[in-house]
């Protein structure tokens, strides 16, 4: 047995091991175009509905809180794939999910009952305040997610 405190113990029991595997990126590649559209869309989601709910709330307040919402999710969505790893990455699907499914929901919506929104939503007309972004980022997003995926496991 070594006493010496100088030298390190290197027997298999002691020597430290990563505490967590290191996660899987998910922004390499067409990912970070995915990062910086979803930053995007945060900043003005967001923004868009902080000021219409402290200063017009009472004028549509169904329309600026699906905003909000949208910029959370948004918000969760830039979060997931940044942080990367497995868990992350379901999570960002499912996140694309809802998110395609409030477009889809609210666009109809909008379409069918317009007098339901007296105001936009980053929504409306399945994002056309947005060109379109909002409908098309979450089917971009399902397919990249589910593309490197398979990658992954391929490799």
């Amino acid at each position: 047995m070594n006493d010496d405190p100088q030298q390190k113990d290197t027997s298999p029991e002691r020597v430290d091991e990563p505490r967590e595997k290191k996660r899987a990126r998910l922004i390499g590649g067409p990912g970070m175009l995915l990062v910086w559209l979803y930053g995007v869309m945060v900043v003005g989601a967001v923004s868009r509905s902080v000021v219409q709910i402290s200063t017009e709330f009472e004028h549509a307040p169904l329309a600026y809180s699906l905003s909000a919402v949208a910029g959370v999710v948004y918000g969760f969505i830039t979060y997931s794939l940044v942080r990367g790893g497995e868990f992350a990455r379901k999570a960002a699907r499912v996140c694309c999910a809802v998110e395609l499914a409030g477009v889809l929901i609210v666009g109809t919506w909008t379409l069918v009952e317009p007098s339901a929104f007296p105001d936009k939503t980053v929504w409306s007309d399945y994002g056309i305040g947005y060109l379109f972004i909002p409908v098309i980022l979450p089917i971009t997003g399902m397919y990249w997610l589910r593309k490197s995926a398979r990658q992954k496991d391929a490799a």
